[in-house]
Order: structure tokens, then C-alpha cells, then sequence
């Protein structure tokens, strides 16, 4: 017997019985545990295949339309558009729910399990196929509902959660967005109020995030965080309420006398606008409309407030009047000392000391945060005496020259009053407060050598 034989044939034994496992045992596991999810589905179908849904509540059926993937319709009590999210949520409760236990297979009693007037009725079509769910009482374990399931008319312990499927009215269903747009869209936003109008402009078309510039009542730039923020006001501008064509409508209408504001989002796709009311301050009640013969809806009063902005409000607010980059020289004079920064082909350097080595770490953080500093508060609107406010005799003033050598950029800070300073900037007109950090942050030309000097010698 050749001494190989018995590895041979302990190879062949393997690979035989790998064989068999591959062949045979898994894919009689797979299917098994195909066969038990599908028993333990609720649904025969996918949620792909899903064309149709009704709902029936103690307010009576509700019924939808898919139009296109992922976007559907109220069709019934009447036709209107849904809100997408709560339709797919409805929708995905139902795909992924499973069955726990089943309780009677031919079942006649139904009134222990809440399934003889159940509190929702759910009908399901896909193409051909349909599925009917009575939903019943909640389920010894928390997140856990009883139903009816009309094909085979079994009674059913399931993880459905009863916040999925309770108290859901017409209310729930209906779209509540007033505006609907993606932000990367948005090409303009207009502003009107009763006595003046702001036109935002979104400069960065085609890129990935929108870069916005005002462009009336004056051309200058915007304050990119506060635009953002009113764009995340104006997706959060959702109905609390919705008033439908009818008596009461008209009644409301009577009341609507001047707006507050009215938004106009401009798109490829053509504009969108909805005004805002206040009518009855005492009661706090606030109103949108979105067209003159549609639906009123009842908004979150605040929102109003939120949307209500002055030109100081949406404006890049940095007094300095340029981008730090854009600086190539600038003078540093407070009460204590005065010096000039040069920029020369990217490095700083010191007027008075072109020959001494500025830390470039200190020099590039000041001007930063000299160029960025913004306005907090306004004091005044127009240009004002300025000693009232220390600006006259100023505790610190920077003036920046650009590379054509013309002052493109000026910041004065005067007084201090409680914590903030008064301030005069180039890019606003008007007197300002600002945060008084920076004061605290302008170098010596000591700090700035010495820092220099210390960073070289930490590279030796």
C-alpha cells in the first residue's frame, strides 16, 4: 500500500463531504430560512411592489395614490397632496413588521383582541395582489399589536408598534410643507414686508452648496450663516392646521389685511411664494397662504418672528470690509503701541524691522480674526457723533491697504459698554458693537519676533 493512500483518501472523504454541504445541506438551510421570513412577513409582497393604500380610522377611510416612486396622493375624502413621509413610514411599519405568534388559524372570537371594531384598518395592493390588516389591541410586550389578517382571516401577535398605526387622521396624511425645494435649487430668495423687499441671490450655481449674495436694496454680500439658517426656516415652515376652501375659510380671509412677510423661492422650476399673517396678536394665531383660492393653513407663530429680518440681519457683518487673503498691508495702532504688517509675496514681515523673522502662525491668526470680526449689535444706522462712543479717540484702529495699494479695509473699537465694544467698520455704515476678544488678541511685535524666534529654536 502506497504510504500516500490513507491522506489521499481522507482528502477525498472532505472534499466529498464539502461537496454535500454545498450542494445539498445549505442550500436546504436557505431555503428554510427563506421559507420561515417569509411565514413570519405580514405583507405576501414587497414594498417595491406596493401600488396602493388605504386607511380606515373611527373618521372614516382615507385613500392614496402612488404617482411616482416614493411621491403619493390623497385621493379620498379628498384629492390633495400627501405628506411622502408619513405615507412610506405607514408603509415601512408595515414591510418590516413580523409575526411572533399565531393565534387561531379559523378564527371566530375576535373582541379579546380588539379585532371586532379594530381602531385601523389598513388595505394593501400591489398590481393584482391585495392584503387587508385589521389592526387591534396593543400586545402583552410593549410595541407588540394584535391584527386581523383578512387572507387567511388569522389572528396575529406581531412587532408592530401602536405609535405606527394609533391616532393617524387626515391631519397626518396631508402634506404639511408649505414650500417644498432643495437648497442647492434655489436660485433666489425674495423678501417683501410691508415697507421694504431683500433679494437674495444664490451665486454658487452648479456647485455642491450655495454661496448667497444680497442684490437689492443694495449689492454686498450676505451672511452665508444666516441665510442658511433662514432657508432651515423656511423647510421647517409646516402646517399646524389646515383650513380647506368653505365658510370658515372665507371668514378667516376676512381677517387677513396685512402680511408680515411674503416669501418667493425662485427655482428653474418656476417660483414659489407663501405670505404670513398675524391677524389676532392677542391670541398668538398666525397664518399662511399659499394661493388665493387654496387652503389657509394655522403656523407656528414664532416662525414669523424667525422669518421677519432686517437688511443688518441677512448682510455679511464682518466691519472690516474684506477677506483676510485680500490684505497686503495693514496698520495696527492702539493706545499702546503702532505698527505695520506687510505682506510681501506671502510672507509677513514688519515695516520698521523688514529684516527680522515674524512668526507667520501669529501674523496669519491675527489678520483672520481681525478680518472676520462681525458686527453683533447695531447702535446706529447712519453715521453718528463718534465720541459719545470712544471712536474718536479709539482704543485700538487697523486700516488695510490691498495690492493696489488703496485702504480697502478700516475697523475702529471705541468704549466699552457692559460686554460688548462700539465699533465702526468700512463694509457697514453706522455704529456697532462687537466682542471685545480681539482686543485681548493683538500682538506686540515683541509676541510676534519672539514667537518666531522660539519656533526656530524648537526646530533646532
Amino acid at each position: 500500500m502506497p504510504r500516500y493512500l490513507p491522506t489521499v483518501l481522507m482528502l477525498v472523504i472532505l472534499a466529498g463531504l464539502g461537496g454535500y454541504l454545498y450542494l445539498v445541506e445549505l442550500p436546504t438551510k436557505e431555503r428554510e430560512e427563506k421559507q420561515d421570513t417569509a411565514q413570519k412577513q405580514l405583507l405576501p409582497f414587497p414594498e417595491t411592489a406596493i401600488t396602493g393604500l388605504s386607511i380606515t380610522t373611527a373618521q372614516g377611510p382615507i385613500k392614496f395614490k402612488l404617482d411616482a416612486p416614493g411621491k403619493w396622493s390623497i385621493v379620498a375624502p379628498l384629492q390633495t397632496d400627501a405628506d411622502n413621509r408619513e405615507v412610506q413610514s405607514l408603509i415601512r411599519a408595515l414591510v418590516t413588521g413580523t409575526i411572533t405568534r399565531t393565534l387561531e388559524e379559523q378564527t371566530t372570537t375576535l373582541a379579546p383582541f380588539g379585532l371586532e371594531q379594530p381602531v385601523t384598518t389598513l388595505t394593501v395592493t400591489a398590481g393584482t395582489q391585495q392584503e387587508t390588516i385589521s389592526i387591534g389591541d396593543s400586545g402583552p410586550l410593549s410595541n407588540t399589536l394584535y391584527i386581523l389578517r383578512a387572507s387567511d382571516r388569522r389572528v396575529l401577535l406581531t412587532t408592530l408598534a401602536p405609535k405606527d398605526f394609533i391616532n393617524k387622521s387626515l391631519m397626518t396624511f396631508r402634506r404639511k410643507e408649505l414650500l417644498r425645494f432643495a437648497q442647492n435649487d434655489v436660485e433666489r430668495v425674495r423678501l417683501t414686508y410691508p415697507t421694504t423687499e431683500i433679494v437674495i441671490a444664490n451665486i454658487a450655481k452648479g456647485k455642491p452648496r450655495p454661496s448667497w449674495k444680497i442684490i437689492y436694496p443694495v449689492e454686498t454680500e450676505a451672511d452665508q450663516n444666516e441665510v442658511r439658517s433662514l432657508m432651515f426656516r423656511l423647510e421647517d415652515l409646516k402646517a399646524l392646521s389646515i383650513i380647506d376652501p368653505g365658510p370658515e375659510r372665507d371668514t378667516v380671509a376676512t381677517t387677513l389685511t396685512t402680511q408680515k412677510v411674503k416669501v418667493t423661492l425662485s427655482t428653474a422650476g418656476g417660483d414659489q411664494s407663501v405670505r404670513l399673517y398675524h391677524p389676532d396678536l392677542q391670541s398668538g394665531e398666525a397664518i399662511a397662504e399659499t394661493t388665493a383660492d387654496g387652503p389657509l393653513y394655522r403656523i407656528n407663530p414664532v416662525l414669523i418672528k424667525d422669518l421677519t429680518r432686517d437688511l443688518f440681519n441677512v448682510q455679511d457683518k464682518r466691519l472690516l470690509g474684506l477677506d483676510y487673503t485680500d490684505v497686503a498691508m495693514l496698520s495696527v495702532k492702539t493706545r499702546d503701541q503702532q505698527y505695520v504688517l506687510i505682506n510681501q509675496s506671502g510672507e509677513w514681515v514688519l515695516e520698521d524691522q523688514p529684516m527680522m523673522k515674524v512668526s507667520q502662525e501669529a501674523a496669519d491668526l491675527f489678520v483672520s480674526r481681525l478680518a472676520n470680526l462681525p458686527a453683533e449689535e447695531r447702535v446706529m444706522k447712519q453715521s453718528a457723533p463718534l465720541a459719545p462712543y470712544g471712536l474718536l479717540a479709539p482704543t485700538a484702529e487697523f486700516v488695510a491697504t490691498g495690492k493696489d495699494g488703496r485702504t480697502i479695509g478700516k475697523l475702529t473699537l471705541g468704549n466699552r459698554a457692559g460686554d460688548l465694544l462700539y465699533a465702526t467698520g468700512q463694509r457697514l455704515n453706522g455704529v456697532f458693537q462687537v466682542r471685545p476678544d480681539l482686543l485681548t488678541q493683538i500682538p506686540t511685535k515683541t509676541e510676534l519676533l519672539a514667537k518666531s524666534k522660539a519656533g526656530s529654536e524648537t526646530k533646532r
